[in-house]
């Protein structure tokens, strides 16, 4: 996937802005180089003048030993897929830590046991979208959550935007299930050396003009009546 500079910057405003980076801030760099995660937290820490803390594939696994690393490095920003923060003890993060659940369902209970006192952001985006699309706002132990009780993906993150739409291109209104598409400046140029792909992935934008271009997911989603994204399912399912 060959994403651009433009959306690379527009992923790092978003990280300073919404999660509240600063050059104060100490983040976990836990991810596997082989996926986009990793990019995330390279471009949150360094590009946001923050430290950036690495460490032994051993201390990172979810449980005592990524608790122990977080607490001894004063770490305050770390990104994980709800399986891995699923299997932590709630008090084993110190209060204040910022989490960003990202990769797969975010539940209810997650968010109960863990927002209590940190920051807990539910954050979606395929790679073609220079990692991140949408984002919630800071959770909280009691809500907000969707009328059924479903956490949301939020709103889309600086400099992105996003449609939800029918087969035939047109917007559905809240609460109807659609395609999401993801237009602006993270939607990367396309597959390097995969024209074919490209084409019947990345599609002309017909809200933007200027012969923009958008992304499609793939993704099933929906409008809450306060502007809010909830994932259903993928299209192939």
């Amino acid at each position: 996937v060959v994403v651009t500079h433009r959306g690379a910057g527009a992923m790092a405003r978003t990280q300073r802005e919404r999660l509240r980076v600063t050059p104060g801030s100490r983040v976990l760099h836990a991810a596997s180089v082989s996926f986009d995660a990793a990019f995330w937290e390279l471009c949150m820490g360094l590009l946001s003048g923050a430290c950036l803390e690495i460490d032994e594939r051993e201390a990172l696994m979810p449980g005592p030993a990524l608790a122990g690393l977080v607490r001894e490095r004063g770490v305050t920003h770390l990104t994980l897929p709800p399986a891995a923060l699923a299997v932590m003890p709630p008090d084993s993060l110190p209060a204040g830590t910022t989490l960003v659940l990202a990769g797969e369902a975010c539940t209810p209970a997650l968010v109960h046991a863990w927002a209590a006192d940190r920051f807990l952001v539910n954050a979606y985006g395929p790679t073609e979208t220079t990692v991140c699309a949408t984002m919630s706002t800071f959770q909280h132990a009691d809500g907000p959550l969707a009328p059924d009780r479903t956490v949301p993906i939020g709103v889309p993150v600086d400099g992105t935007r996003v449609h939800v739409l029918d087969d035939r291109l047109r917007p559905v209104p809240p609460g109807v299930t659609g395609e999401l598409y993801v237009a602006g400046g993270g939607v990367a140029r396309g597959y390097h050396g995969r024209a074919a792909l490209t084409a019947s992935r990345f599609v002309a934008d017909p809200f933007g003009g200027g012969g923009g271009r958008m992304y499609r997911t793939g993704d099933l989603v929906r409008w809450t009546a306060d502007g809010q994204l909830v994932y259903v399912s993928r299209v192939d399912e």
